[in-house]
């Protein structure tokens, strides 16, 4: 079994997509009559569309039903994401190249719906020049679990996906949502805050960035008593 997976969380952690997230989000609430605030995208971060969409309904009072605002989010977002060029997080590009190189087991695992995360896993295959067209070995959206982020299920779903034991995972992250997942789950989770600060706490590693980390360096702090 391998003493290694690495599985990378994907808004704000591997791409810089939060900036989409909040043009759409901005765009679906002045459609409702609403204002959309940082404090209000800092409140929704690393959360699953329902939860986004029930927010945003209770936010502007509208009359529109959350499942329908969700699928306006949606719209918007994939849209977004298929017109724009992809923002990398810095060091994420390299790291997952390397894992790929290394033959490291790889997860995107995300709280965004099959359709998005499709949409973005096409488009990193293609620049890191996967010849299979897949980026990851195995992928888990927010739709296909009956618990979201925060809740341990999405990550301890993409371990048994690979075969590896979830306590030789590492777990990246950048929302105290999707970190707080990853530790329940029982991986080693790498926090690199995007929006919201994240402390350190046990079997959790904070970072200002991805640069210049390795799956050597993830190694040695998952192993490390």
């Amino acid at each position: 079994m391998p003493d290694l997976a690495v599985l990378f969380d994907l808004d704000g952690t591997l791409i810089d997509s939060e900036g989409l997230w909040w043009r759409a989000e901005c765009a679906v609430v002045a459609d409702l009559g609403g204002e959309w605030t940082p404090d209000d995208q800092a409140h929704c971060l690393g959360g699953p569309l329902e939860r986004v969409a029930a927010y945003m309904a209770d936010r502007t009072g509208s009359s529109r039903s959350p499942a329908v605002i969700g699928q306006e989010l949606l719209d918007r977002m994939e849209a977004l994401l298929r017109q724009e060029p992809l923002a990398w997080r810095p060091g994420a590009r390299d790291l997952l190249a390397t894992c790929r190189a290394e033959g490291v087991p790889t997860g995107l695992v995300s709280a965004s719906h099959r359709r998005l995360l499709d949409a973005v896993a096409d488009a990193i295959a293609r620049e890191v020049g996967a010849d299979d067209g897949r980026a990851f070995d195995v992928t888990v959206a927010g739709d296909e679990v009956d618990n979201g982020k925060p809740h341990p299920e999405p990550y301890v779903a993409a371990a048994a996906m690979l075969g590896v034991a979830i306590d030789q995972c590492v777990v990246l992250e950048d929302s105290p949502t999707g970190v707080a997942s990853g530790q329940q789950s029982g991986a080693f989770v790498v926090a690199v805050p995007h929006i919201v600060d994240i402390p350190p706490a046990a079997r959790r590693r904070v970072l200002t960035t991805l640069e210049g980390v390795t799956p050597d360096d993830l190694r040695a702090w998952k192993n490390a008593r």
